[in-house]
């Protein structure tokens, strides 16, 4: 038989207490998952002003003939001229050249460069610190250094190959060459943060892979090519994107050992565009950088998404 205890006037006031405290509760556990929310209105702030708002105010005056005190809407007026122009075009071409270029000899040589620091060779750290100074170094002090050294006539690296009896090229000089030789000073430059990545992918590789590939008689191309080229693939990954984007984007080196020279034959888009905005040719000039902008997403979203797909978990 059950039996129903009497409610005691306490015990009813306790519970109404309950009952009325529980969305108090629930509203303090709404404050609790809101409140970190607002530390991101800063940092979206900062990236709205210079981000977005420059963004989409280039792409509507792209679509203008303007000045700095007037603009006349004119449609996809600027466009039709960019890919009119034989200059312009060139320069669509150079800078997609000159990315691959830089990207290909990065990822190469700083695979090499970094199985080589990486292996139990003498002064390794010395030589670490030695391939990494070059980013250090100023881009505008490396392309004058480079110009001076590129030099046909007069320039330490002809003088360096005449001695031993090869005439040199005409770096800069020559319009087969310039763009490759540009390329080829990128490459140097930005090479030592290359290799710092891909050591960083290579150590964090587990010693157990390699101790049981030794056991199983696999050689070193074998350890290569089946343990640290898929297991670096997040290395991998960020330099090509890194490289690449810097590469479609580069205007300082380039400007500074050829200003686009010889004609416009190491001309990118980025130093084409300087030379609209000195001409005066703003619209013309800002069209060209919403189709570099253009041209760089189109390249990098892809390009990460299929080497996200790619990447092997350790």
């Amino acid at each position: 038989m059950t039996t129903t205890t009497p409610t005691s006037p306490q015990a009813a006031a306790a519970a109404r207490a309950v009952t009325t405290r529980r969305p108090k509760v629930a509203h303090r556990g709404y404050a609790r998952r809101t409140y970190p929310l607002w530390f991101y209105v800063p940092a979206a702030v900062v990236f709205g002003v210079l981000f977005v708002v420059p963004t989409f105010a280039s792409f509507y005056f792209s679509l203008t003939r303007w000045t700095i005190f007037d603009s006349e809407f004119i449609g996809l007026g600027n466009f039709q001229q960019f890919f009119r122009e034989p200059a312009l075009v060139k320069g669509l071409t150079n800078t997609l050249v000159f990315g691959v270029v830089t990207s290909v000899g990065k990822v190469v040589l700083g695979m090499a460069l970094a199985l080589l620091l990486t292996a139990p060779i003498i002064a390794r750290g010395y030589l670490r610190s030695v391939v990494f100074f070059p980013v250090l170094v100023s881009t505008i002090g490396v392309g004058l250094t480079f110009q001076v050294l590129m030099n046909p006539t007069e320039g330490l690296i002809n003088q360096a190959l005449a001695a031993v009896g090869i005439d040199g090229p005409a770096w800069l000089v020559d319009p087969d060459l310039a763009l490759l030789s540009v390329a080829a000073v990128d490459v140097w430059k930005g090479l030592g943060l290359a290799v710092v990545i891909y050591i960083a992918g290579i150590v964090s590789i587990p010693a157990e892979y390699f101790e049981a590939a030794k056991v199983d008689g696999a050689g070193w191309w074998q350890q290569f090519r089946s343990i640290i080229l898929p297991l670096s693939m997040p290395a991998t990954s960020t330099v090509i994107l890194l490289s690449l984007i810097g590469g479609l984007r580069s205007f300082d080196l380039i400007w500074a050992m050829t200003r686009g020279g010889p004609g416009f034959t190491s001309d990118t888009i980025a130093s084409v565009i300087y030379k609209q905005y000195q001409a005066g040719f703003y619209g013309l000039s800002t069209a060209g950088n919403v189709v570099l902008f253009l041209v760089v997403a189109a390249i990098a979203f892809p390009l990460s998404r299929f080497f996200n797909r790619r990447e092997v978990n350790l």
